[in-house]
């Protein structure tokens, strides 16, 4: 059996987007209502759509994904799982000679904090946004973006 690529990873439906009622154990930190299971192609949709110079939040991925399917919320592990995948799977296609990638390094976990999953680590990602024009700062063992809010999508 052949492993998949990321970008297969990326297109695989898996019956995505779902939604689903918030589940007992998530409620006390999400509240009661429903919540989109999204498919990891939503998830890559948006991040796409971040310009040079603007950031965006998982937690601002989700807000948006919940928006666009009515409910309260969007799971935060599969969104959070499916940003890696669409790093990952940008990349891969970078590395074959793609001109156009996701522009990941955009995407940050909440409070504007790098994320050590994503191809490369903090030090790549951290690179990317300095390239342009971002100032990232330790604040403490985390990487942050200084100034969040001012380059918000």
């Amino acid at each position: 059996m052949s492993k998949n690529t990321w970008r297969e990873k990326l297109v695989k439906r898996n019956d995505l987007p779902r939604v689903v009622p918030i589940p007992a154990k998530m409620q006390s930190r999400l509240g009661t209502g429903t919540m989109v299971v999204p498919s990891p192609v939503e998830v890559d949709e948006i991040m796409r759509q971040v310009p040079r110079g603007k950031l965006i939040t998982i937690n601002d991925i989700r807000a948006r994904l919940a928006q666009q399917h009515g409910t309260d919320t969007a799971c935060p592990m599969t969104t959070g799982i499916f940003a890696w995948i669409a790093a990952h799977a940008a990349e891969e296609a970078a590395a074959e000679g793609a001109d156009e990638i996701t522009p990941y390094w955009r995407t940050l976990k909440a409070g504007g904090e790098l994320n050590p999953k994503y191809p490369g680590g903090v030090e790549h990602q951290k690179r990317l946004l300095e390239s342009e024009g971002h100032r990232v700062v330790q604040k403490g063992k985390k990487w942050v973006v200084e100034n969040l809010e001012a380059a918000r999508v």
